[in-house]
């Protein structure tokens, strides 16, 4: 089995703050996965992905993206990703296809690809009418269509996405979802972090729940509630290890 991510005890502590972040983190995701991230606000989810994507350095640990080392080499590392974070940072004095541009110009992508692959996407998630409008008119769904197209100009081996959900409408909320599964059925990974469980239960190949950066459950949806002391849902769960609800 080809794994895509992988991240072998990691670990981040924020200074003034009395437990860490993320404690031993080990984590393995498959190519053709998509994985779900669970946990409650505050748990470490953010903190793990922007690891995992090379945006925060861990204090301890290693990840390896699509085979690359991601502290040895970051640049080939980043290469082989795409993320998009909870709160996409764009240039609003830009237009969408400026934005898109840019892009293609970091990640050495040929114009002819941008412009069609770029094209595609944004017709798939219903932005292209919009991608000759400056970005500081976009909504907020707008924005996070434009940072997904991003994400994916470059045909990443694996995408990192915070609540990617949040600010989309159904209607693009299923297109999005349809994407992900035609992304995992090429080969590609997809990692992402949710607060909607049934989301999580009805897309996810495998997920992960995590409390007070520490992994406390790992599986199939289907493994997660198959056990007589994991009896129920994905959502019944989440409460009972979180302390949601009565153990």
């Amino acid at each position: 089995m080809e794994f895509l991510i992988e991240a072998a005890g990691l670990a981040k502590n924020y200074p003034g703050r009395a437990q860490p972040a993320v404690a031993d983190l080990n984590l393995r995701v498959a190519a053709g996965e998509i994985f779900g991230f669970l946990g409650p606000n505050g748990a470490g989810k953010t903190t793990t992905i922007r690891m995992l994507a090379g945006i925060l350095r861990p204090d301890g640990g290693r990840v390896r993206v699509a085979g690359v080392d991601l502290s040895r080499d970051p640049v080939a590392a980043k290469a082989r990703l795409g993320y998009v974070p909870d709160e996409p940072a764009l240039y609003e004095r830009l237009t969408g296809a400026e934005h898109l541009n840019f892009l293609g110009d970091v990640y050495g992508v040929d114009r002819a690809t941008r412009a069609r692959r770029g094209g595609e996407l944004a017709r798939r998630l219903e932005l292209a009418d919009s991608l000759g409008m400056a970005i500081g008119g976009y909504s907020r769904g707008m924005r996070q269509k434009l940072a997904i197209i991003g994400a994916l100009l470059h045909d990443p081996a694996v995408l990192f996405l915070d609540e990617p959900l949040v600010g989309l409408d159904p209607k693009a909320a299923r297109h999005l979802k349809d994407l992900l599964r035609e992304l995992t059925a090429a080969g590609r990974a997809v990692f992402f972090s949710t607060h909607g469980l049934e989301v999580a239960q009805g897309l996810c190949d495998r997920v992960a729940i995590i409390d007070a950066g520490r992994l406390i459950a790992e599986g199939t949806p289907e493994e997660l509630g198959a056990t007589p002391e994991r009896a129920g849902s994905l959502e019944e769960l989440f409460l009972r290890l979180t302390g949601g609800q009565d153990r």
